[in-house]
């Protein structure tokens, strides 16, 4: 298997506010309280990102149980940001080195 072409599967294209793509490595999917969240880091560094900076997004399914459409929702509520974060640091301790 080609390692670039597993590199790119890891890759998600969301839209800014300003309606302009910005590409996410996708790094896991956290079960909390019964919702989902992804947690992304960015593909590209912007100017006004911390380095090495994650991004956790809530996903929202489709309402037709039948849709495969998934949407990212910002959250808002700093101790599910911090909880997810929390688990995520948890798992992926030997792969990452967190800076608190």
């Amino acid at each position: 298997m080609d390692e670039n072409n597993e590199e790119l599967d890891n890759i998600v294209t969301l839209k800014d506010e300003d309606g302009n793509d910005v590409k996410f490595e996708f790094l896991d999917l956290i079960d909390y309280e019964g919702e989902e969240y992804v947690v992304l880091l960015p593909a590209e560094e912007s100017e006004d990102a911390e380095p090495e900076e994650v991004v956790i997004l809530q996903l929202e399914k489709g309402s037709d149980e039948n849709s495969e459409e998934e949407t990212y929702v910002s959250v808002d509520d700093e101790d599910v940001l911090n909880a997810v974060f929390e688990i995520f640091k948890e798992k992926f301790k030997d792969e990452f080195n967190f800076v608190d």
